[in-house]
């Protein structure tokens, strides 16, 4: 799950975020307007938590612009105005949920994946062979058994997963699991890929190496 979170106060984006990456949520943080309007056109985003009170354009205006543009990512607003009005006009602009600060860690990530689970065509489950992953409980399995993967190497692998039918580049896997300001090298994506492979090797699938342009998922032969 790619979550933007639109916050000015610093000292709560750096809390928020790192609640969110504690559920292995990839989290990127801006803290104006202006960068959150320019983010949610530029980035693959999941799901957004927006200040109302910011800098510069506010969080009314931000919703307002993305849904004229026809986006419908789904977008929690965030905010300690506790006026009905508010909570009213929010919602009438498009956002899909309202949360009132302070509010309880476990309620803000309950109520993001509800919103990716409302949004989201694809199926919960994904499959191939005899590897299963479920998006939402973040669980892998091998033949029903399962497998224990660190937050990177799932991002990696739900990523293949995904794009099963296609090649996929070391930079285009950097692009999608990690948050702006984040850095990895491509020797790094070769490792986790690496540590993967062992951990799936007995599901009848295989992350072939495609020399030059990157990896395949695709079904083991024999």
């Amino acid at each position: 799950m790619h979550v933007l979170l639109v916050e000015d106060d610093l000292v709560l984006a750096d809390g928020i975020a790192r609640i969110l990456r504690g559920h292995s949520m990839v989290v990127d943080v801006v803290h104006n307007g202006e960068e959150a309007d320019h983010a949610l056109m530029s980035r693959e985003i999941s799901v957004s938590v927006l200040d109302i009170g910011l800098p510069g354009i506010d969080g009314f205006e931000v919703v307002r612009r993305l849904r004229s543009r026809g986006s419908a990512l789904p977008v929690l607003l965030l905010t300690a105005r506790d006026d009905v009005q508010d909570r009213v006009r929010g919602l009438e602009l498009g956002a899909d949920d309202y949360l009132v600060k302070p509010f309880a860690a476990p309620e803000l990530v309950a109520r993001l994946k509800a919103l990716v689970r409302r949004s989201n065509p694809r199926p919960v489950h994904l499959q191939m062979g005899g590897l299963q992953l479920d998006p939402f409980t973040r669980r892998a399995m091998v033949d029903g058994q399962v497998i224990e993967l660190s937050a990177r190497e799932w991002a990696v692998l739900e990523h293949l997963m995904q794009n099963s039918s296609r090649v996929v580049s070391k930079q285009q896997i950097i692009d999608a699991i990690l948050p702006w300001g984040e850095e990895v090298t491509l020797n790094a994506v070769e490792v986790y890929v690496s540590r993967i492979r062992s951990k799936i090797d007995s599901a009848g699938i295989s992350i072939k190496t495609i020399r030059g342009f990157g990896y395949l998922l695709e079904q083991s032969n024999g």
